[in-house]
């Protein structure tokens, strides 16, 4: 393959793919938006009597759940329409994250409940990145991937 067309086939690549580019932005911005509530979450608790215990345990209700869920999480990502359990969970995370900020704006967050509510987010992005990882290949036609796919042969 010359030089020239290599390049245009990299540059169409899977971001070169519509459908791919806009669900591979939404998921930048939610993981974005996943570092803020977190980063978010520990500076509300940073000001506390023992901020050090409350801020750990912020970080570990966000991650534990990828610890515990994450395995049970492939296997419904295998079982079930990977497409209905994302929407499922994505509105779910966005009533917690809608919820969380009406009881924040209103004054009524204790630690407790911060921190139940980056638990509860944390399980639902363990449930929904096994599905999110699983459709990845099947968004962008084989003919844009960037590596040729292998022949049976050269598997061995």
């Amino acid at each position: 393959m010359s030089a020239n067309r290599q390049r245009t086939r990299v540059s169409r690549g899977p971001l070169g793919d519509p459908t791919y580019r806009m669900l591979w932005a939404a998921q930048s911005g939610s993981a974005v938006g996943g570092w803020m509530q977190s980063v978010g979450a520990q500076w509300m608790l940073v000001h506390r009597p023992g901020a050090a215990t409350w801020v750990s345990l912020v970080q570990a209700a966000s991650l534990l759940p990828v610890m515990f869920v994450s395995l049970p999480a492939g296997v419904l990502a295998d079982v079930m329409d990977r497409r209905r359990l994302l929407i499922g969970v994505q509105s779910a995370m966005t009533v917690l994250a809608a919820l969380l900020t009406v009881l924040t704006a209103a004054g009524r967050t204790t630690p407790a409940v911060l921190i139940a509510f980056t638990f509860l987010l944390g399980c639902g992005q363990a449930v929904g990145n096994p599905a999110w990882q699983a459709i990845q290949p099947e968004l962008v036609p084989r003919s844009r991937h960037l590596l040729p796919a292998r022949s049976t042969a050269a598997r061995g």
